[in-house]
């Protein structure tokens, strides 16, 4: 094989393989049925491979649910926290179903949406968000309606709803504690739509999640109120799937052994600047502690400190794990550093680059 430069995106088909089976697991089990979440991987090129384990996508943007139904196919489902008079036309041309975020929204587009089923969106005012910045039912949220009555009055132009109030959920306890107080706030309106989406951020795909017992809850949730289910799994359809894959560039003791690498969490893995996350890199077991640093000018650009059996040297690889979700849908051109190309382990073991990005990329991106 030749060797492939780095940085690159390396998603193992093997492994995504194990979270398209326990979706797959799902379906059957508890009859819900399963949505790529695009805003959290949109590598189109593995979709071929996802189409057979899910039913569809669903989107945040007019740009995603195209991308949805023309690179994944199945049901697609657009959902936008606002759209533009300009855009409604072509998103609705796109879906299957389209979900309103506001009641405002859907009195203002749902005349236009006439040929396909409308959703609306609810907020609970709970959910397992720890971290305010991504808790969609926080104070003074826009994310869904939450009045009863003011849904009452629109309920003749909505067939179903989604709730989105899972975030990194692996707590079945949890969700079935919040499914249980989203019945008790919404229940006399859940008996009379089609169906309910009950969103992403559920991580029913990871070690040891008691994977019947959510089937169980979900069956048992549909036929109280004669719904289809809809679940939105992006990280858990993508988990531990994929690596980013860097080299040392140059190394330097300054309190603390630093490495940096050819990558950038800005650039490249934005959410572990957001969340002031570490990232994974595996077995970190050693004697020699390195805090390893992207190589943009930020200086908070640091992947974290672990732990290696040797001396790290310029041009070691490093492995970077759970590399999947929020990367490559974020992925930017700050510093103009190089964006990593995108390959794929198949299950035979080869690995092709389906993707290699440019300067003339670089480029276009600006003006």
């Amino acid at each position: 094989m030749t060797t492939i430069a780095t940085p690159y995106y390396l998603i193992d088909k093997q492994k995504l393989l194990r979270n398209m089976e326990k979706i797959a697991h799902v379906r059957n089990a508890s009859g819900a049925k399963a949505l790529l979440a695009l805003k959290c991987f949109a590598t189109w090129s593995v979709f071929d491979f996802m189409r057979d384990y899910m039913d569809g996508t669903t989107s945040s943007s007019l740009n995603e649910v195209r991308l949805g139904r023309e690179k994944f196919g199945g049901e697609s489902h657009a959902y936008s926290v606002a759209y533009a008079d300009h855009e409604i036309d072509e998103v609705i041309s796109h879906a299957e179903k389209i979900i309103f975020n506001s009641i405002g929204q859907l009195e203002r587009f749902a005349d236009r949406a006439t040929g396909i089923a409308c959703g609306l969106r609810l907020n609970p005012q709970v959910s397992s968000s720890s971290f305010d910045l991504a808790d969609p039912a926080r104070p003074f949220s826009r994310l869904g309606e939450w009045d009863v009555a003011k849904v009452e009055a629109v309920m003749d132009r909505v067939t179903g709803f989604m709730i989105h109030n899972n975030c990194e959920n692996a707590d079945f306890d949890l969700f079935d504690r919040m499914l249980g107080q989203i019945e008790e706030r919404f229940g006399t309106l859940l008996s009379r739509v089609e169906w309910v989406s009950l969103g992403g951020g559920i991580h029913f795909t990871g070690d040891d999640y008691p994977i019947d017992a959510f089937c169980a809850r979900l069956k048992a949730f549909a036929e109280r109120y004669g719904v289809q289910v809809y679940l939105e799994p992006g990280e858990a359809s993508i988990t531990k799937s994929t690596t980013l894959e860097v080299t040392v560039l140059d190394t330097l003791f300054n309190g603390k052994n630093l490495a940096i690498v050819d990558s950038s969490i800005e650039a490249h893995m934005l959410d572990l600047l957001i969340y002031r996350e570490s990232a994974k890199i595996e077995p970190n077991d050693g004697e020699h502690t390195y805090m390893v640093c992207g190589k943009s000018c930020l200086a908070g650009d640091i992947f974290g400190e672990f732990r290696f059996p040797a001396e790290l040297k310029v041009g070691d690889r490093i492995s970077v794990q759970d590399a999947a979700g929020y990367t490559m849908v974020k992925k930017n051109w700050f510093n103009g550093v190089k964006m990593p190309s995108i390959a794929v382990r198949e299950l035979d073991g080869t690995v092709k680059v389906v993707r290699e990005f440019g300067f003339d990329d670089y480029a276009a991106s600006l003006s």
